[in-house]
């Protein structure tokens, strides 16, 4: 199997499968991002636009952290912590989803995932001590 193999709708899932969603468009866009929280994440993401992105079950296990200008929201399972997608800060209709919840997807498929550079949209430093954390 391979890359232009896989049927749409694509369907994906949390590790626990608590939240499924499926996708209405092929596979493009591969990329990965080292905007502050990405950088941490470090999955490789596909995009969508928001109307070929469903969540067919489990949204009621969702979480949604948001930060800086609180326009992106990073979505994750609250059962296993997976982070399964994103709504973009820009543009504001696309979505980017985890293309390691996609099933049948195969990891040595892609090679070479461009980054996206956003470590300037970073723009707020954490607070430490404002936010509760105090250095150890």
């Amino acid at each position: 199997m391979r890359i232009k193999d896989l049927t749409l709708p694509l369907k994906g899932q949390c590790h626990c499968g608590s939240v499924i969603f499926e996708i209405y468009t092929n596979i493009i866009d591969l990329r990965r991002c080292n905007c502050s929280i990405c950088r941490r994440k470090s999955f490789v993401m596909g995009t969508s636009s928001e109307k070929n992105f469903v969540i067919t079950s489990g949204k009621e296990f969702l979480n949604v952290y948001k930060w800086n200008t609180n326009i992106a929201e990073h979505y994750f399972c609250k059962v296993c912590g997976i982070n399964t997608h994103h709504k973009r800060r820009n543009p504001l209709n696309q979505f980017g989803y985890n293309i390691g919840c996609i099933e049948g997807f195969e990891m040595k498929w892609i090679e070479n995932i461009p980054f996206v550079d956003n470590t300037s949209k970073t723009i707020v430093n954490i607070n430490r001590k404002n936010a509760g954390i105090e250095n150890k």
